[in-house]
């Protein structure tokens, strides 16, 4: 590594090391180097993406930050799980000792049959009987017979290998998913909200208001219609939600038939005016069930939300905000609490 190479290095380790700490970052290996990378400003996407992130939030939230990880500094196969790299490593060191054993199969066969050649001069120039020059070509049988094999069994295994680095690829990409995402709807999931929140309290940032909503008699919807049509209502309001967000807002699916969004740096009367907005939306949604033909255009939901308070837990800040929400439900549903 040169000198200038290591200079910049330690300077970009001191511009990233206050930021870190500005923005609550977790000292993690993979965050070390989204934010080196991020003070480097060489990758302009990721700088981009970054800026528009901290100018939104007092935080860098956990999740976000993941997927810029993954989506401007990893690898494919950096962005893997310990796990995924361990299996690559194994099977590699599978495949080195299957090349090495190859190898040296090559080079027995390589010395065996010169040898052979050379006992093929000598028969005529010996005199060799019917006998001799009979076991010298079993001799070359069995050698072929033997590399033969050894190939084979070199080829199938780095068959079997190749296949199973693409099954790997394959269950890698789906649990990185499942990770963070809802199959269903396609918002971060409950363990993504979960962690952005609490990243959001322990920092304990002004201004983050939370919106619960619940999808009015979405039983009825499964017993009506049927569980498929449940799943396109659900898919349908969660992609009505997802474009409503802006730049510092975040969806989640919180379970079942209920969605959450955070809204930072913001208040209870924005942040209320912007979930009427999504109600309002809701209410204009129809689908048409394909079995039957009948169109479905009662879609509705009911909303609580609530602001941070100073200390707050994330069970008592998610409580306030189902609290609401319950109310709400109870006062005739398809509207949004606090008035």
């Amino acid at each position: 590594m040169s000198k200038e190479l290591i200079v910049e290095s330690a300077n970009n380790l001191k511009k990233a090391l206050p930021l870190m700490m500005k923005y609550s970052v977790p000292t993690t290996p993979s965050n070390y180097a989204l934010w080196y990378h991020y003070v480097a400003e060489k990758n302009l996407a990721l700088k981009e993406s970054m800026d528009h992130l901290l100018a939104s939030s007092s935080i860098c939230p956990p999740i976000q930050a993941e997927s810029l990880y993954r989506e401007h500094v990893s690898s494919p196969l950096e962005a893997g799980t310990w796990e995924f790299r361990s299996t690559i490593e194994k099977m590699m060191t599978q495949l080195d000792q299957l090349v090495t054993d190859t190898h040296s199969d090559t080079n027995e066969f390589a010395q065996s049959f010169e040898k052979n050649v050379a006992n093929i001069s000598k028969v005529e120039e010996e005199g060799w009987s019917l006998d001799e020059v009979v076991g010298l070509l079993k001799t070359l049988e069995k050698d072929a017979k033997h590399m033969r094999s050894a190939t084979q069994f070199f080829g199938n295994s780095l068959a079997m290998a190749t296949k199973e680095i693409g099954n790997l690829k394959v269950q890698l990409a789906e649990s990185r998913n499942a990770a963070m995402y809802d199959s269903l709807t396609g918002l971060f999931n409950r363990y993504a909200f979960d962690t952005e929140l609490s990243a959001y309290l322990q920092a304990d940032t002004k201004g983050l208001c939370l919106i619960l909503c619940d999808i009015d008699h979405f039983k009825k919807f499964n017993d009506t219609w049927g569980h498929l049509l449940g799943d396109q209502v659900l898919k349908a309001v969660g992609r009505k939600i997802n474009e409503s967000m802006r730049d510092e807002s975040t969806a989640y699916r919180f379970g079942g038939e209920e969605f959450v969004m955070l809204l930072p740096k913001t208040n209870i009367r924005i942040a209320r005016h912007f979930a009427e907005a999504i109600r309002k939306k809701l209410e204009k949604l129809s689908l048409k069930d394909k079995r039957s033909g009948q169109v479905i255009n009662s879609i509705t939901a009911s909303f609580g939300v609530v602001e941070s308070k100073p200390d707050e837990t994330m069970t008592d800040f998610i409580a306030r905000a189902d609290e609401y929400l319950y109310k709400a439900k109870s006062l005739g549903r398809n509207r949004v609490l606090p008035i």
